[in-house]
């Protein structure tokens, strides 16, 4: 059973117990910042073209009808 919470560290001795209990493979430690950093929204900006709104629901319109 995984299940993500989020924690604030008040006191360094919290981050100790964290640390040891990631030791003890018990449980692992991702950092947030590293998961959705600048350099990943740099790497995809400007990877979808402007389009007019109707374009884009006549498109999903036909995806949709594809399936049907």
């Amino acid at each position: 059973m995984i299940k993500t919470i989020t924690i604030d560290i008040i006191n360094d001795k919290a981050l100790k117990l964290i640390k040891d209990l990631e030791l003890l493979q018990l449980i692992r430690v991702r950092s947030e910042d590293t998961q959705y950093g600048p350099h990943q929204i740099q790497r995809y900006k400007g990877a979808m073209s402007k389009q007019p709104v109707d374009d884009i629901d006549q498109q999903l319109n036909d995806l949709r009808n594809g399936w049907e």
